[in-house]
């Protein structure tokens, strides 16, 4: 992986990582400069099990927040999104990735049958399908937002394949106004 800045500091450093990816995990529980906290609201061996709606961490405690493919399982996105925004320091960066499908977002809090959501949003526990229109959200959460290919910070197909990423999407980097 190419160095961002975010984690090659001597600085220690809080990394909240939602539904850690097993490659990921590995990677940053070496690294020690960092307290590394992985969250799941399901999964018993994280650190933390709980809901990304209600965060159990106090304001401003969390210096990078790591949310990959899991805002699309979560009824009140708009709700996580300004809870990933509170427990965010004031200098702090969020990552977060989601499937992008089509310009605008489609839920419809209805569709509750697994074969439906499959049908509509892509996968059985899925409850929507984002859009191009996906960092209008977290603009209104109060993020700054820019965004980044997958491919521009990847270094090669062996690293990739090792860590499990997901080449082919947008990551939307999150921060607070200041």
């Amino acid at each position: 992986m190419k160095q961002s800045g975010l984690l090659d500091s001597e600085q220690r450093r809080t990394l909240l990582h939602f539904a850690p990816e097993p490659g990921l995990a590995e990677r940053f529980a070496q690294m020690p400069h960092l307290r590394y906290i992985t969250a799941d609201r399901y999964d018993r061996s994280a650190s933390l099990q709980l809901d990304i709606t209600n965060i159990a961490l106090g304001t401003g405690s969390v210096d990078l927040i790591l949310c990959s493919h899991v805002l699309e399982h979560v009824p009140n996105d708009r709700q996580a999104m300004r809870e990933l925004y509170r427990v965010l320091k004031p200098t702090g960066t969020a990552l977060v990735l989601v499937p992008i499908q089509g310009e605008q977002t489609f839920e419809d809090p209805a569709i509750t049958d697994p074969i439906q959501r499959e049908q509509y949003f892509g996968q059985f526990d899925h409850v929507r399908l984002y859009g191009r229109d996906f960092s209008l959200r977290l603009r209104e959460a109060g993020f700054q937002v820019t965004t980044v290919e997958a491919k521009d910070v990847l270094v090669d197909q062996a690293e990739i394949e090792r860590m499990g990423l997901p080449i082919n999407e947008t990551i939307f980097v999150c921060r607070k106004e200041l």
